[in-house]
């Protein structure tokens, strides 16, 4: 156990920071505060790849707040992971110096197939118990994760350079929404899809499954406007993007269902996921609320109860790839 009764996930995402902290009960964890601040970092990229100074401005206001926060929590009971637009972004030592002395905690730049493993994890203990083989898809700010898994074992991880925030700045510059646009947007999703179509279509999983903010929103604003019952689909999608075209421009974009945070990165975000669902051959896609902050949470409890996650997935890959076991243990 750890040396309090209590657990905490940083996620520095490109679109949001959040914080999460837990209370552990034996092997069970439950709710106790949430922060979430809309930094969109993600938008503080400039052409040469270096975080602008306002988004480091925004950054740092956020991790002076979460630091109030956390204060007193010891270090093995908390995790703070930084997602794409820090594992791109240029000459940022510095900050990062910065931002880990004001947070009082080390700031951990994960891979894409962490994130994706992590976001997985995060998913499955949000899900009811199933046999089906899943597919989850995490649309972030500046990348979008895809895993296909069993019960709690992610078995494939993937993340494509594509996300809200980027997409937004990227092909809605100018606040502007149009056909044109979406197809720009569209066209450039599937090419970055085209990779892994095959392994991850529709023959490979039997449920999709969408969670973190750009599913959720979307799948909320259908729901509001009656374009969906309970979950996100083709038909809904279409409606949503015809809506989107006719209103013609993000600051117009004012739907029951979508809330002011989520407005300024609808736009991106709904192209990706009309391309995931062309790409993948979804029809239909539900919502989790379990996404990144969770799988570290419960990726954190797995190793104070000794029951370590990713020494279950190093298992799986030395018996998927005939490893000597002895000769493993030797080196």
């Amino acid at each position: 156990m750890p040396l309090s009764n209590q657990l905490a996930s940083v996620d520095l995402g490109s679109n949001s920071f959040r914080l999460h902290i837990v209370r552990v009960d034996e092997d069970q964890i439950y709710p106790l505060d949430t922060i979430k601040d809309s930094v969109r970092l993600a938008a503080g990229l400039l052409p040469d790849g270096a975080l602008d100074e306002e988004s480091k401005a925004r950054a740092m206001q956020s991790f002076a707040g979460f630091a109030e926060r956390l204060r007193g929590m010891p270090a093995e009971s908390v995790r703070v992971v930084a997602t794409n637009t820090l594992r791109i972004a240029k000459n940022i030592e510095d900050f990062l110096l910065e931002a880990q002395a004001c947070l009082g905690y080390p700031i951990e730049i994960i891979a894409g197939s962490e994130e994706a493993r992590l976001i997985y994890i995060g998913a499955a203990h949000s899900l009811p118990p199933s046999s089906d083989k899943r597919l989850v898809v995490d649309i972030g700010g500046g990348s979008t994760e895809f895993i296909i898994g069993h019960h709690y074992e992610p078995q494939r991880l993937e993340s494509l350079q594509m996300g809200c925030v980027s997409y937004t700045r990227r092909f809605f510059a100018d606040g502007k929404i149009s056909k044109s646009y979406f197809k720009q947007a569209e066209l450039v999703a599937g090419i970055t899809l085209e990779p892994i179509a095959n392994s991850y279509g529709r023959t490979a999983w039997q449920q999709a499954i969408g969670t973190s903010g750009t599913a959720r929103s979307i799948c909320e604003v259908l729901i509001a406007n009656g374009w969906a019952k309970d979950s996100i689909t083709r038909e809904g999608l279409a409606q949503l993007r015809q809506h989107a075209i006719q209103v013609g421009s993000i600051e117009k974009l004012q739907l029951p269902g979508l809330r002011a945070d989520r407005q300024p990165v609808l736009a991106g975000g709904l192209a990706i996921m009309q391309s995931v669902f062309d790409a993948l051959g979804i029809e239909e896609m539900q919502i989790t609320h379990g996404a990144l902050r969770d799988g570290v949470l419960y990726d954190l409890l797995g190793r104070h109860l000794h029951n370590d996650s990713r020494d279950l997935t190093v298992v799986q890959v030395q018996r998927r790839y005939q490893v000597d076991l002895a000769q493993a243990a030797r080196v």
